[in-house]
């Protein structure tokens, strides 16, 4: 078997051990809060936002620099130093006594994070490009297995063993991906021809990038992406509380919703990405974002929890076709040598949109209800569909400044 094959399937068991620990505490997080001696539903709500968004405030602001290091240094040292570091700060959450605590270990989490860029830019430096669609998207299906199996066990594991063992668990999770990422994930990096590259600042780095057109582009639109979707994303528990009802169940339902779509998401990932190699992830992404943006609609006149879990399996189908085919259209236009750099730059836009999304979101709460924000983040997905179109699809594709291919 090839090395791209073989880090392919270890990054994979890594994204998905990694959003399986950081995804148990989504849906327990507003529960939590309560626990701590937060009452008020609109406190609780403005709370969860920050503090979700808490640690991609600090990744927001770091990523670069990674990215930059990693282009010097290799992605596989990135992708260790990250995974060790974030076991034990979310182990630590699981002594928060109250929400300031846990909102500056999420600070400090987003601070030493970058285990999913670096898995993926590792990957795209190291795999066939007549493969990368396929890759982006596998890679993908795993984190978002994570993602399904983390909420679900999270609610459930919230009812059997309370809320603060779960972070230990999530520490466990975290050290397990990195061990295996440290002894089988094998990287080709010529660090000598690294080392000789002179030194850019982001903002050198970034000029750099923008050479090729697309790619500010690219960023902007996974910020929208994001960030339209993660708006709903702390509001959740408490909508599922409202649709089933206070009772001792209502965190095992708020798990089995935020799975579900994940669930979906696994499935056309993979089918997707393959797909995207043969007819171009441009047209993937646009079909992708104006579906997301219909299936956003139904969400919004749900009467029961049942048919939130149906309308968000829905979603879920579009969703796995959006960040696979960022990632693989960043691949396209980004110089040989640069990739990490790139992908960090793409990870502070997601970051941004993960950390803007939830704090309107909560912060808006008081004024609009949920359904409504459903509405609103789906004409910013359609929106989005419109931007891709013209940035992707109508500019010229230029020629990659520095690329040796």
């Amino acid at each position: 078997m090839t090395n791209w094959k073989v880090n392919l399937i270890v990054l994979w068991v890594g994204q998905f051990l990694v959003m399986a620990g950081m995804t148990m505490i989504v849906p327990f997080l507003p529960l939590y809060l309560q626990e701590l001696g937060l009452h008020e539903e609109h406190e609780v709500a403005t709370w969860a936002g920050l503090i979700f968004a808490g640690n991609f405030v600090t990744s927001f602001l770091f990523q670069p620099l990674w990215g930059g290091l990693a282009d010097r240094y290799g992605r596989k040292v990135m992708l260790l130093r990250s995974g060790f570091g974030m076991a034990v700060v979310m182990a630590l959450m699981g002594f928060a006594g109250t929400a300031w605590h846990l909102l500056l270990l999420r600070m400090l989490n987003g601070t030493i994070a970058g285990f999913m860029p670096a898995a993926v830019a590792l990957m795209s430096a190291n795999t066939p490009r007549e493969r990368m669609g396929f890759a982006m998207g596998t890679l993908q299906s795993g984190a978002v297995a994570g993602s399904i199996l983390g909420p679900f066990f999270g609610g459930l594991m919230a009812e059997w063993i309370g809320f603060r063992p779960i972070f230990f668990v999530t520490g466990a999770l975290l050290f397990a991906a990195s061990l295996l990422a440290t002894f089988l994930v094998k990287e080709t990096f010529d660090a000598k021809r690294a080392s000789q590259k002179p030194k850019q600042s982001m903002m050198a780095a970034f000029a750099e990038l923008r050479k090729s057109p697309q790619l500010p582009s690219i960023y902007a639109v996974t910020f929208l992406i994001q960030f339209s979707l993660l708006s709903v994303q702390p509001l959740l528990p408490l909508f599922v509380q409202k649709l089933h009802g206070q009772d001792a169940m209502v965190a095992f339902y708020a798990g089995l919703v935020g799975s579900i779509t994940g669930f979906s998401n696994m499935i056309a990932s993979p089918l997707l990405g393959r797909l995207s190699d043969r007819i171009g992830p441009e047209r993937i992404l646009i079909v992708c974002l104006v579906g997301s943006a219909i299936a956003s609609v139904p969400q919004a006149m749900v009467h029961n929890v049942w048919q939130l879990f149906a309308s968000r399996f829905f979603l879920g189908i579009f969703l796995g076709g959006l960040l696979p085919t960022v990632n693989a259209l960043i691949r396209k236009h980004t110089p040989t040598g640069m990739e990490s750099r790139s992908y960090s730059f793409n990870s502070s836009a997601l970051s941004l949109g993960n950390m803007l999304g939830p704090v309107v979101g909560g912060a808006v709460s008081g004024l609009i209800t949920i359904q409504q924000i459903f509405l609103i983040s789906g004409a910013l997905l359609l929106v989005n569909a419109f931007w891709a179109h013209k940035s992707l699809i109508s500019t010229p594709n230029l020629p990659r400044s520095g690329s040796s291919e």
